[in-house]
Order: C-alpha cells, then structure tokens, then sequence
C-alpha cells in the first residue's frame, strides 16, 4: 500500500493580492485565544496569581514581547546567524522581522517569555514562579497547534521511513532525496505532465504541482520516500500529553510551591524534545553529537532542575 502523499494546502484563504490567511498564523491565534480563557478559569478558581481582568492585557503583552519576538530572534540567533554568517543579515537587515518567510524557534520563545514574564512580575510585585506555573500549563496547547500547523505545512518533516506503516511522502523532502530519484521525478512529470512540468520550470514548487495535478502527486507516490510525521509526534509529546499532565499536577496538587510546575514542564518537555528529534530530519548543522533542538533542549532540563529547586527550599503555598 502506498503512504499517503502530503498535499495539504498551508493556505486557508488566498484574500486580496498576495495576502493570506494560513494555518500557521490560525495556530498561534488560536493558542492565545485557549490560554487567555484556561487562564482566566484558573484565575477565577484562585488557582493563578494574576487577577481574571488584568488576563487579557498580559496575554496580548506576552503574545508580542515574548512569543513573537523571542521566538524570532531565537531562530535568528540560534539558527541563522550559526548556518549562513551575518551577511545575508547585513544584506538584507529587515530579514530580521519578516516571520512571514519563516523561521521561529520554540526555544527562543521560551526564553522570550521567560524574560518577559520576569519583568512583569517584578513591575507589578507578583510570583516570577507563579506567573510561569501558569503559563506552563497552557503553553503545550500552544505547541500542539503549532506542530499541527507545521503538518499542514509539510516542513520540519522526519527521518525516512520507508517500511513505517503510518508513513508520510513530503514532497518538500524532494531535495532530500537521491539524484537518482529526483532525476526519474523530473523526467516522468515532464512526460505525463508537461503543462506542470513548464510552471515547475517558472518557479512551482513540488508541494503545489501535487496539489494541483492528481498525476504528479501519483508520480511522487511511486518515487518518493515515506518518514516520519515527527511533526504529529511532537504535538501529541510536547503539546497533547504535556498538557494534560500539567493540567492534573496543578488541579492535583493546588497549593504545591510556585515553580513545580515550571520544573516538570521543562524537563519534560526537553527529555521528549530529544526523543522526538530523532525522528525528525536535522533542518541545520549539528552541535557535536546533537541537533541544535537537542542541544538547546538540554539548557531546558537544565533549568527545569533550577525551577524544581526553587520550589522544593522556599516552599511557597499558592496563595
């Protein structure tokens, strides 16, 4: 049996000249709209140290300060900057800002939000700790959505699997593939489908000749080879599990000190990063033994055993 050819559109609607709605964009709206309103539940049941009406101002603060730009500047600084120098930075300085090209790292992200929170809990005179039990809770439902968007989009896909039953053919893993494949690719789509074969020659990635054309995406069928969805994996580890286990911990254990759940999340969340990565294709140049995602995943567990730490000598009650 044939694995299932990836041929899902990123795009949800194409609205007026170049300007689009996409999955990925829905994900990360999405994953506020769930955490503003799991917080203010938590807030309501005293269960979170910022008050229910101060929720939606700190939500949209985070969202901007700590996700978007941390998360950018993380890709920047973690990723870009070490695979292609400063030149094309240099060259192009607005590629700094331009999230729409791609390029977010969760890491970055993380540290975004830790900075930012720090900085509002010492503005208003809250628990550093407290704030981030709270936002640990909700952030997997955050990486779930991402991960799912990441789906849709055919990127970050895994290591080839070819025999894996639950196997994925990403045309976007075309490059990745031997030049004996790409070639026999090439050759049958422009013998069976000569009008895709001439866009593909303008500039028609892969991905959107399979969406268009039912003969080329048999085409990758036949020749391309099945990996991993190591983006599914990540939402269910990272997002889907994390949550629910955070959600339990904290509505289990009510009055457990602030940064227990900070603690669990981080280790957690690094020890299944690493698993998961490998099964995940490297999208950069490794870091010793490591990927980049399992190396800087080892800082999380890291400061995961801080938060733990914390908790276990001040042992402060919520509340």
């Amino acid at each position: 049996m044939l694995a299932y050819v990836h041929d899902l559109d990123p795009v949800i609607w194409d609205i007026w000249r170049g300007v689009k709605l996409r999955w990925y964009g829905l994900a990360y709206l999405l994953a506020f709209l769930v955490a503003y309103y799991l917080l203010c539940y938590l807030s309501r049941k005293k269960l979170w140290v910022i008050v229910e009406k101060n929720i939606g101002d700190f939500i949209a603060l985070l969202a901007m300060i700590g996700v978007f730009i941390g998360g950018r500047l993380g890709y920047v600084l973690f990723y870009m900057i070490p695979e292609h120098g400063w030149g094309p930075i240099a060259q192009d300085p607005l590629s700094i800002i331009r999230v729409w090209d791609g390029g977010m790292a969760s890491h970055g992200g993380f540290l975004g939000v830790a900075l930012f929170t720090l900085y509002y809990a010492r503005k208003h005179k809250i628990s550093w700790t407290g704030i981030g039990d709270g936002i640990c809770i909700v952030a997997p439902l955050g990486l779930m959505f991402g991960r799912l968007a990441n789906f849709i989009n055919g990127e970050l896909y895994g290591r080839v699997a070819a025999q894996l039953p639950w196997g994925v053919k990403f045309p976007q893993a075309f490059q990745e593939e031997s030049y004996l494949v790409r070639e026999t690719v090439i050759t049958e789509i422009a013998d069976r489908a000569p009008l895709i074969y001439e866009k593909m020659n303008q500039g028609m990635e892969l991905s959107e000749a399979v969406r268009l054309s039912p003969e080329v995406k048999q085409i990758c069928a036949e020749h391309l080879t099945a990996r991993h969805p190591s983006q599914l994996y990540e939402g269910f580890c990272e997002g889907a599990f994390l949550f629910g286990l955070m959600w339990f911990l904290h509505f289990r254990y009510p009055r457990a000190p602030h940064g227990m759940i900070c603690g669990i999340f981080f280790i957690l969340y690094g020890v299944l990063r690493t698993i998961v990565e490998h099964y995940r294709e490297p999208d950069s140049s490794r870091i010793g033994p490591f990927t980049k995602g399992q190396f800087y995943s080892l800082f999380m567990v890291l400061a995961g055993a801080a938060f733990l730490f914390h908790a276990w000598k001040n042992r402060k009650q919520v509340g």
